[in-house]
């Protein structure tokens, strides 16, 4: 895609955003984005994209770390529901409750049994969210095996984008065909009317970021709500405070001004 109009696009897409979160905020909606995939598919690029403009109090990321000991004890889902939406919320979850059947899965970082159970309870917990009021979107990321090669290398050669990079991304190269059987088992099973997965082909990222926001805009029932307007006031007249002594206080020093000046040469 273009970059000239995908940033028109996207530009439009993000003041749309605004607006649905003005709506959630009005009438105390709850919505929960499921962001999976593979790895390297896109999935955090296009978080930050919905979530640029967006107040950082309405659009929560969740990305949660590895579970404690205490967490692997617990019932599977408990760790995620202290991470669901109040009203007026909107919880995007980077990879979820379905890391059980994938990484967890095809890893072996989970029995059998354990693997069994979550795809009885998965559709049922959905469901319960669903019934409560909770509109639940399911987005995966689907990306070809050689752009994701091609982006794992990018990643290993950036010094700046390293950290993205970690042993189980690189597993997941030699384990392709074992990561498809366990995301079409878990399709087969999750898969429900209540909570539908949506595919984001994701080879072109600008082309994955768009229809994904533009898809989500569209499964959201929001309007435009009428917000109020906020009158900045004019400013009072000084009173006489003086500002004190700019040597007392830690100032950062002026590295800008140091880089312009070298840049004059």
């Amino acid at each position: 895609m273009k970059k000239k109009l995908y940033e028109r696009e996207l530009r439009r897409l993000q003041a749309e955003l605004v607006e649905l979160q003005a709506w959630v905020q009005a009438t105390g909606a709850r919505i929960v984005v499921v962001f999976e995939g593979r790895d390297a598919a896109g999935k955090g690029s296009t978080i930050k994209r919905v979530t640029e403009y967006l107040n950082p109090r309405v659009a929560r990321i969740v990305a949660l770390p590895a579970p404690t000991e205490r967490e692997r004890s617990q019932w599977y889902f408990q760790r995620y529901v202290p991470h669901l939406p109040a009203a007026g919320e909107i919880v995007l979850l980077d990879r979820s409750w379905y890391n059980r059947a994938g990484v967890e899965r095809v890893m072996g970082y989970c029995t059998e049994e354990q693997y069994e159970r979550f795809l009885r309870q998965a559709p049922t917990y959905e469901r319960m969210l669903v019934e409560d009021g909770i509109i639940l979107l399911k987005y995966w990321f689907s990306v070809s095996d050689t752009e994701q090669e091609k982006r794992f290398r990018s990643r290993a050669e950036d010094p700046m984008r390293r950290w993205k990079l970690s042993p189980n991304d690189v597993a997941s190269i030699t384990r392709w065909e074992d990561y498809s059987r366990a995301k079409d088992a878990m399709f087969v099973h999750t898969d429900i009317p209540e909570a539908p997965w949506f595919e984001v082909e994701s080879d072109d990222k600008r082309r994955s970021r768009v229809n994904m926001i533009h898809h989500l805009l569209g499964q959201v029932p929001w309007e435009r709500v009428d917000r109020p307007v906020v009158e900045v006031p004019p400013r009072p007249e000084p009173t006489g405070y003086e500002r004190p002594p700019r040597d007392v206080s830690n100032v950062v020093p002026d590295h800008a001004a140091r880089l312009e000046a070298d840049a004059r040469g």
